[in-house]
């Protein structure tokens, strides 16, 4: 490889951008429906120390994609069941840290395991199998796009209509259950919200990725705010910005979606970083 194949990798179709876009408009709406609902949902993820579970749930998901894949059904739905069935059993048997991550353990190379040996005997295109690893948004038909923009929308009604149960459970669950919050109820109705917008996320950067939008955004927006409604709003931006940016960037090449919605969510957490650490500085030294 030399220069002249990085430069056609990366800006081949700049000169055909705008038809290119018109053709994948439907992936900046579901990239920005994503990037708004994961950097929100992702604000939990991080309050219930629950990054290792995004994970968990995107290796099951991949494998309920690939089973889908080899038998010829519905991949979107294959990698919903997927993330569905690790979302309950995470829920259910994980109400303990420890025992959440031993569950999460066990099912990750389960998940890959089959998800592997799922792609190894499909016969059909590389780049399919290739796309439900890193992501490939513009591979994805109108009709599946429609799906997974319906699945974003309803996972951030349902998130708002138990935002404040949530958050009191997340912050404080002894007195959240004293109070007589159903905390059963509202961390497995969580985690079955997650597990939808996680098979959202491994069409759009993949099932090694999801972590990009659904803990990056939030992590770095907790380094810079931490009032109750200026972290999620933080959140949502950077992970809008991260996912649109990355599609916008993309079509101008023929490289995969994910590295460049990676490469954004990682420089965007690098400087708030940065600006949170000089912060802290400056307000010690006063």
């Amino acid at each position: 490889m030399n220069w002249s194949d990085v430069g056609d990798a990366l800006f081949g179709g700049v000169s055909q951008y705008g038809a290119i876009l018109e053709l994948v408009q439907n992936s900046v709406y579901a990239g920005a429906v994503l990037g708004l609902v994961g950097g929100l949902i992702g604000v939990f993820v991080m309050q219930r120390d629950m990054a290792f579970a995004v994970h968990g749930i995107s290796e099951l998901s991949f494998a309920g994609a690939a089973v889908a894949l080899l038998i010829g059904v519905d991949v979107v739905s294959g990698s919903i069941v997927g993330s569905l069935i690790a979302a309950a059993l995470i829920g259910l048997l994980g109400a303990r840290a420890r025992d959440r991550n031993s569950i999460i353990g066990v099912l990750m190379p389960f998940g890959l395991g089959v998800g592997i040996l799922c792609l190894s005997l499909y016969n059909g295109r590389s780049a399919t199998r290739f796309s439900l690893l890193t992501g490939q948004i513009v591979s994805v038909q109108s009709e599946q796009l429609g799906w997974l923009v319906v699945i974003g929308v309803a996972v951030l009604a349902a998130l708002l209509l138990i935002w404040r149960p949530l958050r009191f459970d997340s912050l404080d669950p002894q007195s959240a259950a004293a109070r007589g919050v159903p905390t059963t109820a509202v961390s497995l109705a969580f985690m079955l919200l997650l597990g939808l917008i996680v098979a959202v996320a491994v069409h759009i950067i993949g099932a090694l990725l999801v972590m990009a939008l659904l803990v990056t955004p939030a992590a770095a927006a907790m380094r810079v705010a931490s009032g109750p409604l200026s972290v999620p709003l933080l959140a949502a931006a950077f992970g809008f910005v991260s996912a649109v940016g990355g599609v916008l960037l993309a079509v101008a090449g023929t490289l995969p979606v994910s590295p460049y919605i990676t490469t954004i969510s990682f420089a965007i957490y690098l400087v708030c970083r940065l600006v949170g650490a000089r912060r802290d500085r400056t307000t010690r030294a006063l």
